[in-house]
């Protein structure tokens, strides 16, 4: 069965029956065996249109305010007065007052005409339309909808223009006046001819808005983030890790830069991508793009997980120091700093040249903003594909390996013949974390990182720094400060973890195989409701528990890893504090673009589901 394309309540425009004139109508409902929508005109008209005869109100242009709307019925009265004169010539009175009342008729043709062109549309917010108001044109996404829609609007524009002098009696100098009075208000059309700086000048495109506290915000998170994370693993190796000692005392320059180091954490971003680039797992498409192209990505991470596995085993079958790992956990973490700075740099730099259909949603035009959220959406060197490779390869295959040199760092430093139940915990719960988004790779393709953010520092910073050397700070602080975990303590923290899994798991699968076939006749028992988009929305299920049960998931998961470090300190739970943050934040920029991009539907799902993420709580 074909997928309708209006929603109800939208709010669109129809075609009247037998003419080529369309009129703003609101959607009632719609036959999905005719496949027919009924539609109401605003003067209550109620007709039945086929689909092909409904188009998006930004297939035209706003009129300018000051003016109010013809009606199909008024317009059907002076088509039908026109047409009703007789062929024959009168009398010469009759004549007169059949021309007087001929122009009377044309002024009122040619009133309705202009009102056709200036009325404004009074928008709701219904889908993803950007309403303009003082007769500005609509703001669309992309520079080639412009042209197209111009041309419908010419098009349209002569449709109208024809009808009015079809059974005109003007003398020619008037249909000169009237030619010139719709040529000047025609080029404020952009036509195919026109540059693009033209249609912006045209358009008043509105500047965006900024997140994260615009310029000032990302220039302090980006000066912020590096010195707060040296300052935590400083803190983090103080024999009392109290909140009361911060900032713990800052060690010698010497004793953060490693020339060695760097090189080390090199040759591990270099070995990651050889992985990547290797031909093996199937290889997919991914979201469409502005432009309607759909990139295509290899999934082999799992296999490059596998290969760094038997790397490693093999370092430590050859007698490698895994130990130097721990001992210099700070010159490699400025390392990995450095190197994320440089490539932010390289990025910013590239994409100074690269094409419009090639930048990111989030991007601004800001220098400083773009630097931070990343100018260009997929930079690629070939099929080298810069952000995707960075999101799951160097820095969440490195939090695993981390992990396990702090586990022998523990042996060897408590003096023990085996690691202690607490970092056993840590490292099983995280390896399966890491493992299961390997294993589910192609997830990531839908997320807003992939989806909408551009790659820059905020991304490389987060994936090649934050994650291996932040999210392993459980396992580095039982290292010097280990403690005793009760079996039944650790069957409760499992099954807490297990809880998170199971939701995060579920909640992430029903997601993914709606969006990959939302007719699957497993999901048939779900609910939904369509948006003007064309796709629906989940209300059932595990997304009608929570709008982001997938982050509810996450963060009891996150609670489960840190409660094996006990209560002595507040330090190893920082990672659920941040997370949270992290998630809520996320969770609000979700909503803004859900909010804009389905309208009406989107304010039915928030009620349908009122909570966000924690049920009866946000």
């Amino acid at each position: 069965m074909p997928s309708r394309k209006f929603a109800d309540g939208e709010v669109v425009r129809g075609r009247w029956p037998g003419s080529s004139l369309y009129y703003e109508v609101e959607i009632l409902s719609h036959d999905s065996h005719s496949q027919l929508y009924t539609v109401q005109y605003k003067d209550g008209t109620e007709l039945e249109l086929k689909e092909n005869d409904i188009k998006p109100l930004t297939s035209f242009r706003q009129r300018k305010s000051g003016s109010t709307s013809s009606s199909p019925s008024r317009r059907r009265g002076s088509r039908s007065r026109s047409r009703s004169r007789s062929p024959g010539r009168p009398p010469r009175s009759s004549r007169r007052s059949a021309s007087a009342s001929h122009q009377a008729d044309m002024k009122e043709m040619r009133k309705e005409v202009l009102e056709v062109k200036l009325t404004p549309l009074v928008l709701k917010p219904f889908g993803n339309s950007i309403s303009r108001y003082n007769g500005e044109p609509e703001h669309t996404e992309r520079d080639g909808m412009l042209h197209r829609n111009a041309e419908e609007k010419f098009h349209l524009s002569e449709e109208i223009r024809s009808m009015s002098t079809q059974y005109s009696l003007r003398p020619r100098r008037e249909e000169i006046k009237l030619k010139d009075i719709d040529s000047k208000e025609e080029n404020i059309v952009p036509t195919k001819g026109s540059t693009l700086l033209k249609t912006s000048e045209v358009l008043g495109t509105q500047p965006k808005s900024l997140e994260f506290g615009g310029v000032p915000g990302v220039f302090l998170i980006m000066l912020g983030l590096p010195t707060f994370l040296f300052l935590l693993l400083l803190l983090c190796k103080e024999e009392e890790p109290s909140l009361l000692n911060f900032p713990p005392p800052m060690p010698a320059l010497s004793e953060l830069w490693d020339t060695r180091a760097f090189a080390i954490y090199f040759f591990w971003f270099s070995l990651q991508a050889l992985f990547y680039i290797l031909p093996i797992g199937k290889v997919v498409e991914g979201m469409p793009l502005a432009d309607g192209r759909r990139l295509k990505y290899r999934l082999n991470g799992f296999y490059a997980f596998l290969l760094t596995c038997v790397a490693v085993g093999a370092a430590l079958c050859r007698g490698v120091e895994l130990h130097y790992v721990y001992r210099h956990f700070l010159p490699l973490a400025l390392a990995a700093a450095t190197f994320a700075m440089a490539l932010s740099t390289y990025l910013a730099v590239r994409a100074a040249w690269a094409p419009p259909a090639a930048l990111a949603p989030a991007s601004s035009g800001n220098a400083i903003y773009d630097f931070f959220i990343g100018r260009e959406l997929n930079p690629r060197i070939g099929t080298f594909d810069l952000k995707y490779f960075c999101e799951l390869r160097p820095g969440l295959i490195g939090w695993v390996v981390v992990n396990l040199v702090m586990l022998l760092a523990e042996m060897k430093l408590q003096d023990q013949a085996a690691p202690s139940l607490a970092m056993i915990l840590v490292n099983s719960f995280q390896l399966l974390y890491v493992v299961d988004a390997l294993w589910n790779e192609e997830a990531l393709l839908t997320t807003m990182d992939i989806t909408h953010d551009g790659f820059g520092f905020m991304l490389a910073f987060g994936d090649l720094v934050w994650v291996p050397f932040i999210y392993s700070f459980q396992a580095f602080y039982l290292v010097n400060h280990p403690n005793e975990v009760s079996w039944p303590m650790a069957s409760l923290i499992i099954a807490l973890k297990l809880c998170g899994y199971v939701i995060f798991r579920c909640a992430n699968s029903q997601k993914n195989a709606f969006r990959k076939n939302p007719t699957d006749p497993k999901l048939a028992h779900l609910k939904t409701i369509h948006t003007s988009t064309g796709k629906n929305l989940l209300v059932s299920g595990w997304w009608g528990f929570v709008r982001h049960p997938n982050y509810l998931g996450d963060l009891i998961m996150a609670l489960a890893w840190s409660l094996p470090c006990g209560f002595k300190h507040v330090l190893p739970y920082f990672y659920v504090i941040y997370f949270t943050v992290l998630l809520v934040h996320r969770e609000a920029r979700d909503e803004r673009h859900c909010r804009k991009k389905y309208g009406l539907a989107w304010e039915k799902y928030c009620q349908r589901v009122p909570y966000r993420i924690f049920p009866y709580v946000y």
